[in-house]
């Protein structure tokens, strides 16, 4: 049986890409598993693309912000129909485990709810002006035609993140989806459209990032870019859009800290560094690669997380038994074990995991061991790059001050998180930890829509997603002053007088 193709989003129509060609998409859990075939396409699509948006443009932001936002509430609502079905499709195409999958759904709901009310927000200032009978104000405008690019790791809730705040401001996109999990992000804009979204408001071109996401960066319609990736791509990207004077929000990786103090409750920060680690096998750029533990805890600490680690029942995310699935891709597969050589050539030592699974059906699908490094040094590569799987290093310290340093001392700044029942420490660390987020007794994950998400140095560029942060970067202020003086006054010149 052939594999059903699927067409790009072009002004309202399912429209085949002008190249004629198309990639596979494949369940990570078993590459036996053909899902769909979707286009691969290039620059021409993403022309045909801007132009539509360009066109919907012209009506949508005459649209008024609470009935863009009625759209958003209907949205929530066929979301929260359909969340089983497309958190099992989710399963299929990413691999993570039903229970999260069903999560990336239901965060795209309560971005969707929260986003309906910014439609009866979208708040501005109004201010006394210094000169008689002249009112000042200022009020949000829509920046027109944003590109958004985003990973496959949550292919519904990221994407949920960009659209929904985009056009309750009254932009239109073109958005290009992950090519490792497009079923999902096209989930998401079909139930926009079955909310009443207009034809062309939103987009969808599917392909690969040079073919089809450059293209998306660098056209002079698009007037904002809105990107998740890694830091090497979002470099590039940044750098484009700079160059064309394009407001570009990026968000990229992470190499994020928890910190346990000698009095954390032991129990309670193991289990963070179970989930924080090893959910979504690894693949968050909020996960818990690096845990500094207390000198004095450092063996309990260890021994209580392999112990948790190797119970971890591994394989396809569609049995609810399974709490962890596979890695993305075989790409994904080859940088985990590439990591734990080098971790093993700097020193560090391997106390559980280190390798692909392939006994049984996991032969079929990438699979790689929940993984444990001890005996890591700050200045190791495994302690300061980016591995996207499920590979934790465990580091040691001796005062809070060291361990705070250590956090600090790398070229991220996402996540981070302490544990401890000093309440002192506590507010030290969110006062003194470079980074984004900060969570006190929780792991490194579990951020909320409502607030801004984001991070610090080469993280991100100082834009935010989420909460009033996403409002900020889709909207330009527009200063108005009304003068009905009926006469001709000078600001500054007049007043000072």
């Amino acid at each position: 049986m052939a594999a059903k193709r699927y067409l790009n989003l072009i002004g309202g129509k399912w429209t085949p890409s002008l190249t004629g060609k198309f990639f596979e998409n494949r369940n990570p859990a078993d590459g036996r598993e053909l899902i769909g075939a979707f286009p691969a396409s290039e620059k021409a699509d993403v022309d045909a693309a801007v132009a539509a948006a360009q066109k919907a443009y012209e009506s949508w932001r005459l649209v008024p912000a609470p009935k863009r936002g009625e759209i958003l509430f209907r949205t929530a609502e066929l979301l929260t129909e359909r969340k089983e079905e497309y958190a099992r499709q989710m399963t299929q195409e990413m691999g993570k485990v039903l229970a999260e999958t069903r999560g990336d759904v239901q965060e795209a709901i309560d971005t969707a709810y929260y986003m309906a009310g910014e439609g009866r927000r979208l708040f501005g200032q109004t201010t006394p002006s210094e000169l008689r009978n002249k009112f000042a104000m200022s009020v949000r405008m829509p920046i027109g035609v944003v590109g958004m690019i985003a990973p496959w790791n949550f292919p519904m809730a990221i994407p949920s993140w960009k659209i929904f705040p985009a056009i309750v401001c009254g932009n239109t996109c073109v958005f290009k989806p992950a090519e490792d999990t497009p079923v999902s992000t096209l989930n998401l804009v079909q139930t926009l459209i079955d909310a009443g979204l207009p034809p062309g408001v939103v987009n969808l071109v599917f392909g690969f990032g040079p073919d089809a996401g450059a293209p998306i960066v660098e056209h002079p319609g698009v007037r904002a870019i809105s990107f998740t990736g890694s830091s090497e791509v979002g470099r590039i990207v940044g750098q484009t859009a700079a160059g064309l004077f394009k407001p570009c929000s990026l968000e990229m990786g992470g190499k994020n800290a928890m910190i346990v103090l000698e009095d954390a409750n032991l129990d309670l920060a193991l289990d963070g560094a179970l989930w924080g680690a090893f959910g979504t096998t690894g693949q968050r750029c909020t996960a818990t690669s690096r845990i500094l533990v207390h000198t004095s805890i450092a063996k309990t600490f260890a021994k209580g997380l392999v112990a948790r680690a190797e119970k971890l029942k591994v394989g396809n995310g569609a049995n609810l038994k399974v709490q962890m699935g596979p890695q993305i891709n075989q790409q994904q597969i080859e940088t985990s074990e590439r990591y734990c050589a080098i971790a093993l050539a700097e020193g560090a030592k391997l106390l559980t995991g280190g390798k692909r699974l392939t006994a049984g059906d996991l032969k079929h699908g990438t699979f790689f061991a929940p993984t444990v490094f001890a005996n890591v040094e700050p200045h190791m590569r495994i302690a300061r790059e980016e591995v996207f799987g499920p590979v934790v290093s465990l580091l040691t310290f001796e005062t809070f001050e060291e361990a705070v340093q250590i956090a600090n001392s790398i070229e991220y700044g996402l996540s981070t998180a302490l544990y401890t029942r000093n309440v002192n420490r506590a507010f030290e660390a969110i006062r003194d930890l470079e980074a984004g987020i900060t969570y006190i007794n929780a792991p490194t994950i579990g951020a909320e829509v409502h607030l801004p998400f984001g991070g610090v140095k080469q993280t991100g560029n100082g834009h935010r997603e989420g909460g009033t942060g996403a409002i900020d970067f889709y909207t330009s202020w527009k200063s108005v002053y009304v003068d009905y003086s009926d006469k001709l006054q000078r600001a500054q010149i007049d007043n000072g007088e």
